[in-house]
Formats: structure tokens, C-alpha cells, sequence
């Protein structure tokens, strides 16, 4: 009796002890670390529960990151890459898998929901630019190594579609190919106008009351993005500006800044972009002293 005791315990200790392991094995990659913040960040996990962040805090692999209406933050991840968050933001990590020493296992996907986000490409995206994509309900922004602002405008589908077809019957792609690269700022007038077909001359396209129209909106600050859906693909290059208004009409460059702001306080523009070796301490004292879990 007392051997088949002692023999059930054993198997109960080796079935703890797997099930441990298979717990680890199972745990949320750390993806990066906050950096910068300016006001409450919180992280939704996979299974619903609800983590408040604060600098120095991680981010994981399905993590929902959501700022408030006043909050920036910045998170840099474990390839030295740096994105972002502009308030009122909703943005998911769906992957990220970097190893420095094995780079056939890099992976990195993140969705936009809504809002807005500056991204700085790091090692994986440099070594590796097809395993890097970032979707959005109306295109997937590809990487050709690159510095990015990318805005999503939520909408209904009716305003999405009618300002998108709009859009593709004003625009002329063939000048929109040979537009020069512009250094305009990240501030400029809302998206109203669009190049008309075959000319130089200019089409009004009136946006829905309130604001711009809804879609996605994107501006390269260095290197080159590729903005990809079911209507078609389009490169931006360093200056340029696009548009995307549906996943089944084809992106479009726009000549002039559509209304894209980005103005993150003074202090995260102390950092340039990755710089191996920095490590992961964050400028300034806007440090938080609690974290909820």
C-alpha cells in the first residue's frame, strides 16, 4: 500500500511539474519596454484581463496597447526598433519573435485599429523587411527600412467607400508617381484635394463634416514603405504622403500633407531612432511609481 502511495505521488509531482513547464513554455513573448509616457497607457491581454503600464514596464506578444486622449507613448523593442503612440490610439502586437543569433525566426505584426503611430525600423526590420507587416482595416503598410507616421481614421463603411471611389476616379496615377518629395511638416490642411485625371489641374473632394475622411493616412519620414490591399500596392517614398480609403481600391500618393499631426513632447525627440548599446532607460523623470497587474 504504502508503495503504491509513494508511487501516485511521484506521478502526481511529474504531472505538476510538466504541466509548470508547459505553462512557461506557453508565456507571452516579451515583445519591447516602455520607454516614454506622457499620460496612462494600459495593455489588454489575450484573455481579457487589463494591465495599467508605466515606464520600464514590458509589453508582450498580444498585447492591445491603448492610449488615452492625452497620452504619448513610446515603446522600444527587443530589435532596438521604437514606435510611438500618439493619443487615442488602439494598436495590437499581434507577433514578434526576434533572436539576434537565429533571424529565420523573425517575425513582427502589429494591427493598427485606430489612431496613430510614428515607427522607426531596428535590426529585424532591416535584416528581414518581409517578416515585418502592420495591418489596418483598409491596407497592410510593408517596410523597405524606413521612419513612418501612420494615422487610422475609423469610419462607416458607406463614408470609407464613397470618399475612396472618389479618390481613385480624381486621381491621375501617373502624376501621382512623379510628384516631387516634399520635407512639408506634420501639420497642414485637412484632405480636400486631389490632382485631377490628366491634368494639372485640381478636383475638390469635400470630406464628411466634422473632420478628415475616414481610411488610413500615412507619411515616410526616411526610407520607403509599401501600403498593400485587395485593390492593389503603391510605394511612398521619403517625403511623400498616401491615402488609403478601402481594402478594395488601390492606395494613392496625395501631394500635399492630408492632415497628418504628430507632437509627441519635447522630450521623446531626445532620441533619434535605434542606437545599439543605449539600453532601454527612458529620458526625462516622467517615471511611475505603481503599476497595477
Amino acid at each position: 500500500m504504502r508503495l503504491q502511495k509513494n508511487f501516485t505521488a511521484t506521478k502526481a509531482a511529474v504531472f505538476l511539474g510538466a504541466l509548470g513547464a508547459t505553462a512557461l513554455a506557453f508565456a507571452a513573448q516579451v515583445a519591447g519596454t516602455v520607454t516614454h509616457l506622457s499620460g496612462p497607457l494600459i495593455a489588454k491581454k489575450p484573455d481579457g484581463t487589463v494591465k495599467v503600464l508605466s515606464t520600464k514596464s514590458k509589453v508582450e506578444e498580444g498585447d492591445t496597447l491603448i492610449t488615452e486622449k492625452d497620452t504619448y507613448a513610446r515603446i522600444k523593442f527587443t530589435d532596438d526598433s521604437e514606435m510611438t503612440l500618439r493619443p487615442g490610439t488602439q494598436m495590437k502586437i499581434d507577433s514578434f519573435s526576434f533572436d539576434e543569433d537565429k533571424p529565420e525566426n523573425d517575425s513582427a505584426t502589429f494591427n493598427l485599429v485606430k489612431g496613430g503611430l510614428r515607427a522607426i525600423t531596428g535590426t529585424l526590420g532591416k535584416r528581414n523587411k518581409e517578416r515585418f507587416g502592420m495591418n489596418t482595416p483598409t491596407a497592410t503598410i510593408g517596410i523597405r527600412g524606413t521612419t513612418f507616421i501612420a494615422e487610422y481614421i475609423p469610419g462607416g463603411q458607406a463614408d470609407v467607400a464613397s470618399y475612396a471611389a472618389a479618390s481613385v476616379a480624381a486621381i491621375d496615377r501617373s502624376y501621382a508617381n512623379n510628384l516631387p518629395v516634399s520635407d512639408m511638416p506634420t501639420s497642414g490642411a485637412p484632405l480636400t484635394v486631389l490632382p485631377a485625371r490628366g491634368t494639372g489641374s485640381i478636383l475638390v473632394a469635400q470630406a464628411p463634416p466634422g473632420g478628415r475622411p475616414p481610411g488610413l493616412y500615412v507619411q515616410v519620414l526616411d526610407g520607403m514603405i509599401n501600403l498593400t490591399n485587395r485593390g492593389g500596392a503603391m510605394n511612398f517614398s521619403s517625403g511623400q504622403f498616401g491615402f488609403s480609403g478601402s481594402h478594395t481600391l488601390p492606395p494613392i500618393i496625395v501631394p500635399s500633407n492630408p492632415g497628418i499631426q504628430f507632437s509627441p513632447p519635447p522630450v521623446f525627440s531626445l532620441s533619434t531612432g535605434p542606437q545599439p548599446g543605449r539600453g532601454n532607460t527612458p529620458l526625462g523623470s516622467n517615471d511611475v511609481d505603481c503599476e497595477v497587474r
